[in-house]
């Protein structure tokens, strides 16, 4: 006897289609599985037989081979042993094949016939809908995030009883509406409104809110650097349903996703220790897993105490900044993760903290300065748009009774800038201007006679690199847009440069 059953595999990202075949044959009972499974498949032959022993369902007493299909994919995870036991039933009556023809089915068997929660449903979904598959079975935790996808019906299972009972007509399992989330609280407990003084960080991180663009804010002990930071969501515009899915599908490989609010609405913001590994950070693993960059994708990556990371790992972040993808490879085969982020560092200008102070006095000599300092190199550096020096806050400023501006209204002025960035990117791949690529960057960043002569000046004094160039450009693009200008004037170049200039105060 013979059988087929569909099911999805995952590696990394990338979701595949996966056959069961199984073929039942007299001889001395037996169940092998072949098709390139890792420990975790192969062990699914003892796991599948307990649950069956458990849930009081009849093991077929013959001969059987199951075969994962295409046998030269390697398969890992327990996310086929639904599959396997479904062609187990197949064998057995229990279940009619031609029934389950344009149905797939993922999900781990426990030993007493349960249904447990697997990663990565998501993509696997988007995929079996893709593939003509008009069905899916999941586990009963990860029905909600399947049901996202539109198109498809989705039965979450409890266990291997239950399902039996639905293919029989005793009691059949009820299919889950589509995933519709609720209007996402962007302005919760961390608002700009708490934050006194500080109006110019306040006013570059609006920039970069608003053009997407990457920071570095220096400052001592204290300032307020990590304060502003993790307000910076709250002033982020709205994710697109693209935008939500992307996000979505890399959390739920990695087992973050909230299974009652499982589409991500609300862009990421991640925040990961100076200790992280090259691998925590970009992404690593024998299955290559998403690291934290991946993580942050269509959000924020926050990386506070710059100069305490590895500087090799803070080297990692070169290539994917530029090219807003992570490739992980490894002799099982190569991974790309996207990792399209808005990059803030903060750090101090010293080991004490308190090089430059107004008021209090630096205890490290210079060549200590040096030395941390140049933990942050050139290129690293030049990959910032936008440079900031947070200044300590004054008493009269802390004291204030006066409100300050809030989110809610930063936000407003942030949207209407990305509202003329998409207008204007339409048709592309750029959603922001900090992704302008190099061969339109002279078409969408005109300038004015007067701006040009003082670019020119700029880049002659300051020796700036190609690199630097093009993000002052990219800046400028965005204070223009803030003013409603469809040309780049003096004061946009102007505004722009001056973000430009703790390299040359601190690392020159």
């Amino acid at each position: 006897m013979f059988a087929r059953v569909n099911s999805v595999g995952l590696f990394g990202l990338n979701a595949f289609e996966v056959q069961v075949e199984i073929e039942a044959s007299k001889g001395l009972p037996s169940l092998d599985i072949v098709g390139l499974g890792d420990v975790v498949v192969r062990e699914s032959r003892e796991r599948i037989r307990s649950a069956f022993r458990t849930s009081e369902i009849a093991f077929p007493s013959m001969k059987l081979m199951v075969n994962l299909a295409p046998a030269d994919t390697k398969k890992s995870g327990s996310v086929h042993d639904l599959a396997v036991a479904v062609a187990l039933m197949c064998v057995n009556g229990l279940v009619g094949e031609e029934k389950i023809s344009k149905s797939a089915f993922i999900g781990e068997v426990a030993l007493n016939g349960e249904i447990r929660g697997i990663n990565g449903v998501l993509p696997m979904t988007i995929l079996a809908k893709e593939k003509g598959i008009e069905e899916i079975y999941v586990p009963f935790e990860n029905g909600r995030e399947a049901s996202v996808v539109d198109g498809i019906r989705v039965y979450p299972v409890k266990d291997l009883t239950s399902l039996i009972g639905h293919f029989s007509g005793r009691e059949e399992i009820k299919t889950l509406d589509k995933y519709i989330p609720c209007e996402t609280d962007y302005f919760g407990d961390l608002d700009f409104a708490d934050v006194k003084g500080q109006e110019t960080a306040k006013k570059a991180l609006e920039i970069a809110a608003c053009g997407g663009h990457n920071v570095l804010m220096v400052g001592a002990p204290g300032s307020g650097k990590s304060m502003l930071a993790k307000r910076m969501p709250s002033i982020l515009p709205p994710m697109t349903f693209e935008e939500s899915i992307e996000t979505t599908n890399i959390h739920s490989i990695s087992g973050l996703v909230n299974k009652d609010t499982p589409l991500i609405t609300k862009r990421p913001f991640r925040s990961p220790h100076h200790t992280i590994s090259t691998a925590g950070l970009s992404g690593g693993g024998s299955v290559p897993r998403p690291g934290e960059i991946s993580l942050a994708h269509n959000g924020l990556l926050f990386l506070d105490e710059l100069a305490e990371f590895n500087r090799q790992t803070l080297e990692i972040l070169r290539q994917p900044l530029e090219d807003s993808r992570v490739t992980i490879s490894r002799a099982s085969g190569s991974i790309t993760y996207p990792c399209s982020i808005m990059l803030i560092a903060a750090m101090n200008p010293c080991p004490c903290g308190y090089y430059g102070h107004p008021t209090r006095k630096c205890i490290c000599n210079q060549k200590q300065v040096s030395n941390y300092l140049s933990k942050v190199s050139g290129p690293m550096l030049d990959r910032f748009d936008l440079h900031i020096e947070v200044a300590p806050v004054l008493f009269d400023e802390i004291s204030s009774q006066g409100k300050e501006e809030s989110s809610e209204k930063i936000r407003e002025r942030v949207i209407r800038a990305r509202e003329i960035q998409t207008e204007r990117f339409k048709g592309t791949n750029i959603v922001c201007n900090a992704r302008i690529t190099s061969d339109i960057i002279r078409d969408v960043c005109v300038m004015t006679d007067s701006a040009v002569e003082m670019v020119r000046g700029v880049f002659e004094k300051l020796g700036l690199s190609a690199r630097a160039y093009d993000r002052i450009l990219k800046v400028a693009r965005t204070i223009a847009d803030m003013d409603g200008s469809e040309l780049i004037d003096r004061k946009h170049i102007a505004q722009a440069v001056q973000y430009r200039s703790l390299d040359r105060k601190y690392w020159s």
